[in-house]
């Protein structure tokens, strides 16, 4: 079982790579972003302690006798942090006492003093080096060396007060802007790596799609490749075994009617041929015409059966040209029919299946309404869009789908004088769809009928 699940693809050995690459990405992220993420990745100002060892300072400075207060404030300093103790009436201590402060970060300064004070004292100032105090002489610091200190002072119950000078930066974001960046970096990498697992799991899934999609256009292409997951594998294994038994069905129908259309010719010569021995002349007039009827539409399902069975080669060739073929044809014959189009449209398809194709809508226009537009709309993917434009009556709306339809005719005495015994569309139909295109009519709001044929780009 094992051996199966690690060494087979499968769906869920792909589940459990890709979760666990994503796993790996995810640390390697994180690691990467601590490594280079300078002040966003320190810990939070509280985490560091940095308020609680100020406070303590500041509680033991206030505790002591004023002649012990400022030994004890040097000798408080650390590498990181640095103390001074000024009385009342200093230079220093009159700074700080005039000095103009934000007060938003008085009021963050105490914020992170409060859980360690008794009480908040008359005055608290919170800066940093752009502003003048800082700059003034006797600050226990070298402002040569540290150039981003960051500056704590409150005044004591007697008017000294008591300053704290952080040297530099060692604490990261406050705790909500952590919380938010957390938050947006977490929500990124969820979305990246989700994109990734659910990209390699669902684009088997694409591929079984698209290979089905084709092959429901275009039932005579080859096997879909069996490649994929264990899974997908044995999809596409009953699939392609289906198509080959639709296949030999469908060859087996057209077969065996086509032969049966064959056969009917002999019993049809041999009802001519007695035909002449009958002397009523208005008797034999409508059999023959019978005749001819029937030969017609035997005639016709072969040529529909002969298309079903055998596949013109696609070839490259230039469709305006063809178009412009069949309008000068039909206007030799002394119908006006125009093609609108470039003058060169290169397509890979059977140029004399499309001829048969379009000549029967051609033709299906004139008889029908008059003399059609043919106008060709290349795309730049390779598709082409061709409407064969009539300004004639239209058709009936519930007609605009059913004429594809076998031996459907709008007459419906079947007169053979007024059309043919109805399979041009529906093999024209079958051909555009066999390529992976589409055929439609739809009736104009001016009058006259588009057939609109699509022909697929190269796949």
């Amino acid at each position: 079982m094992s051996r199966t699940l690690f060494l087979d693809d499968t769906i869920t050995r792909r589940l459990i790579v890709t979760v666990a690459l994503a796993a790996g990405v995810t640390l390697l992220l994180i690691e990467l972003f601590f490594l280079f993420g300078g002040r966003w990745t320190k810990p939070d100002i509280q985490e560091t302690g940095l308020p609680a060892q100020v406070a303590t300072v500041i509680r033991m400075t206030q505790a002591a006798p004023a002649a012990s207060r400022q030994a004890l404030t040097q000798a408080a300093a650390t590498d990181q942090l640095r103390f001074g103790w000024y009385p009342s009436g200093s230079s220093i201590a009159t700074a700080l006492l005039h000095g103009q402060y934000r007060p938003a970060e008085i009021e963050q300064g105490w914020d992170f003093l409060k859980p360690y004070l008794a009480h908040r004292p008359e005055r608290l100032a919170v800066f940093q080096e752009d502003n003048p105090v800082s700059q003034l002489p006797g600050m226990p610091y070298d402002r040569s060396v540290f150039h981003e200190s960051y500056f704590a002072a409150l005044q004591c119950d007697d008017g000294s007060w008591i300053l704290c000078i952080a040297l530099q930066r060692f604490w990261g974001l406050y705790a909500f802007e952590r919380f938010c960046l957390e938050a947006v970096l977490l929500t990124l990498w969820i979305i990246a790596v989700s994109a990734i697992a659910s990209r390699q799991l669902s684009r088997p899934i694409e591929h079984l799609a698209y290979g089905v999609r084709n092959l429901g256009a275009q039932p005579r292409l080859m096997p879909l490749s069996e490649e994929g997951p264990r899974e997908i594998r044995l999809v596409v294994e009953t699939i392609n075994a289906m198509q080959a038994q639709i296949r030999k069905f469908v060859t087996d129908r057209t077969t065996m009617l086509a032969a049966i259309s064959h056969d009917l010719r002999t019993p049809l010569t041999r009802i001519r041929l007695r035909g002449e021995f009958i002397d009523d002349t208005d008797q034999q007039k409508l059999l023959f015409r019978d005749v001819d009827e029937m030969q017609a539409m035997i005639d016709g399902a072969l040529s529909f059966f002969r298309d079903d069975a055998l596949r013109e080669e696609n070839t490259m060739f230039d469709l305006s040209n063809l178009l412009q073929t069949i309008a000068y044809d039909y206007t030799d014959q002394g119908h006006d029919v125009r093609f609108i189009g470039p003058d060169r449209t290169g397509y890979n398809g059977p140029p004399y299946a499309l001829r048969r194709v379009f000549s029967n809508l051609v033709e299906n226009a004139i008889k029908y309404a008059t003399a059609p537009q043919i106008v060709l709309s290349p795309a730049p993917d390779g598709s082409a869009t061709i409407i064969v434009r009539d300004n004639g009556p239209g058709l009936p709306e519930a007609a605009l789908q059913t004429v594809f339809e076998p031996y459907f005719r709008l007459d419906k005495s079947r007169n053979r004088q007024t059309g043919g015994v109805g399979l041009g569309l529906t093999s024209a139909r079958t051909i555009i769809r066999a390529l992976g295109g589409d055929i439609a009519m739809t009736n104009r709001e001016q009058g006259g009928l588009d057939v609109c044929v699509f022909l697929p780009g190269p796949r």
